[in-house]
């Protein structure tokens, strides 16, 4: 792969009347001002980041944990291009090119997480587990949905991810001026391809973190192959992938971190106590994580402030980000040519100074937040929420747009498709049209996700109550 080819500008609609007097904008510039206009971006900030429909403005959303990947990308790119320069890594590179990798790594920041459905990554699970607990029991007619669907099809519903949701809205769902939703370049687009591969390839077990989940829907098989020939790519990840990838790890095991000990999951003593074994098997680290703490409780003391704890952890989590950007600058430089061939297998915190912190983090973060009582009682109401609109949504669609429409849709079904964005619908008989039975029922049913996926936590707990006429 090469820089010049990877860092491609081309569009899906490309702007054919010259460039306009006084925009000096590059291409990933424009991308920029799309992305933050759109209302699909708006919306983060009412999606969950770890801690739904919470009240304090202090904990991250959807929408300021992708402000930070944004930021943490664009300074990946700096430091990378840097060095692919000063090492002499690549002839080729240019200035320009630092310049681009750095606008692109910014724009996929922003829309990483464009995709996902309310709830978080619960609500992922929740999507997936319903398809995978009543997809076999849905019939069409005198037929099953399992017989109708290929097997690409199903494994779409049963694996559904919301980064292959991100790349559908970006490039379909986001219906403002014609089909081709926010028009951004290819280079943007591939780089949100965490997992060049489809449903049917998935294989965790496989040690290629590229085959770990899925990157597009059936549906968008199209514009999958246009982007990766476009780039260069093909089935391979695009070097910038690792370095949105390490912005996002590290973005959000940090803030994790630090909004458990906000809310009180995680106390400084107990940050405390998770390092000490660390620093102890790990003694050549440079970056001195339960030093670099007592360091700045000391710190706070010395200063007077009401809290050295909050303090230190907070200072604490400041610093453990820039040695951690170090960490993956240094591992993507380190494997350059296994990545830019499309050879590198890991993330590209493997086997630097960062990995074991890294690991331990999110270790962290699960066992004191994701698996408390707390946080399971939440998804419980959350999965009553998001187990009921899709029900209610999918009974819907079944026989919507069919000859059959006016014999088996009832009223609320009548109803409840109404609710559905028109933009949606619009990108729907777009992409149904002249299509067989089985793939215009395929697409309803993306048709579904596509409308999930775009409600705010708030807005899917007021559906859900309005539904069930709870005022």
């Amino acid at each position: 792969m090469d820089w010049k080819t990877l860092l491609s500008p081309r569009r899906e609609r490309e702007y054919t009347g010259g460039k306009k007097s006084g925009d000096l904008r590059s291409e990933f510039e424009k991308d920029y001002h799309r992305i933050i206009g759109s209302a699909s971006f708006r919306r983060l900030q009412d999606k969950t980041q770890v801690f739904p429909l919470d009240k304090s403005d202090f904990i991250r959303t959807r929408l300021t944990h992708s402000l930070e990947v944004s930021s943490l990308g664009k300074s990946l790119g700096q430091n990378v291009g840097e060095n692919i320069i000063k090492c002499g890594k690549d002839p080729q590179f240019t200035m320009q090119m630092k310049s681009d990798i750095s606008h692109i790594l910014e724009c996929a920041g922003l829309i990483h997480d464009i995709g996902n459905p309310p709830f978080g990554h619960f609500g992922e699970n929740a999507i997936r587990e319903w398809f995978v607990k009543n997809l076999p029991g849905l019939s069409f007619g005198e037929r099953r949905v399992m017989d109708m669907l290929t097997d690409q099809m199903k494994e779409d519903f049963f694996h559904f991810e919301g980064n292959a949701q991100a790349l559908r809205l970006v490039t379909k769902l986001h219906y403002l001026v014609d089909e081709y939703g926010m028009n951004l370049t290819y280079a943007l687009l591939n780089t949100i391809i965490k997992y060049p591969v489809p449903s049917t390839q998935i294989d965790p077990a496989s040690g290629d973190i590229r085959e770990k989940k899925m990157g597009y829907y059936y549906a968008d098989e199209g514009i999958f192959r246009k982007v990766t020939e476009a780039t260069g790519t093909e089935n391979r990840r695009h070097p910038l992938t690792f370095l949105l990838e390490a912005a996002d790890d590290l973005a959000y095991k940090t803030a994790d971190i630090e909004d458990a000990f906000v809310k009180g999951f995680l106390t400084y003593y107990t940050l405390e106590k998770e390092l000490a074994p660390l620093e102890k098997s790990c003694p050549e680290m440079s970056f001195k994580p339960l030093e670099k703490l007592h360091r700045l409780y000391e710190r706070g003391k010395e200063k007077g402030i009401s809290s050295p704890e909050s303090y230190a952890v907070k200072n604490w989590i400041v610093s453990a980000q820039g040695f951690l950007i170090g960490c993956a600058t240094s591992g993507f430089t380190t494997n350059y040519e296994a990545i830019m061939s499309g050879m590198w297998k890991k993330d590209i915190f493997a086997g630097t100074e960062g990995e074991n912190l890294m690991d331990l983090l999110g270790d962290i973060a699960y066992r004191y937040v994701f698996s408390s009582r707390a946080i399971y009682k939440m998804e419980v109401t959350e999965s009553a929420i998001l187990d009921f609109l899709m029900e209610r949504l999918v009974h819907a669609v079944l026989y919507y747009d069919t000859s059959e429409a006016e014999e088996k849709m009832d009223s609320m079904d009548i109803r409840v498709i109404s609710f559905i964005s028109d933009n949606y619908k619009n990108a729907y008989r777009l992409h149904a049209a002249g299509r067989k039975e089985e793939e215009k029922l395929y697409l309803r049913l993306l048709l579904v996700t596509d409308y999930v996926c775009g409600m705010t936590d708030s807005y899917a707990k007021r559906l859900y109550q309005e539904m069930n006429g709870i005022i």
